[in-house]
């Protein structure tokens, strides 16, 4: 669930900031048949691909502890 909002954010941010998926490729050092893959929704990508990806569309990956279900 988280990784396809992941997913979604990223192109919609690439495509608000008008880079096409062969720039983001070219930019952030990941393939673009990655790219592809994972606005596609059929890539994993790992931790380290998103941060790559995210620093080149101006964005941060940040964690969180969830809350206990109560």
């Amino acid at each position: 669930m988280y990784l396809e909002n992941i997913k979604q954010i990223i192109k919609e941010r690439r495509e608000v900031l008008n880079i096409t998926q062969n720039s983001l490729a070219e930019l952030s050092g990941v393939s673009l048949r990655t790219i592809k893959e994972i606005e596609g929704s059929k890539g994993n990508p790992t931790i380290e691909t998103i941060e790559k990806i995210a620093d080149v569309l101006g964005m941060e990956i940040t964690l969180q502890v969830k809350q206990p279900k109560h």
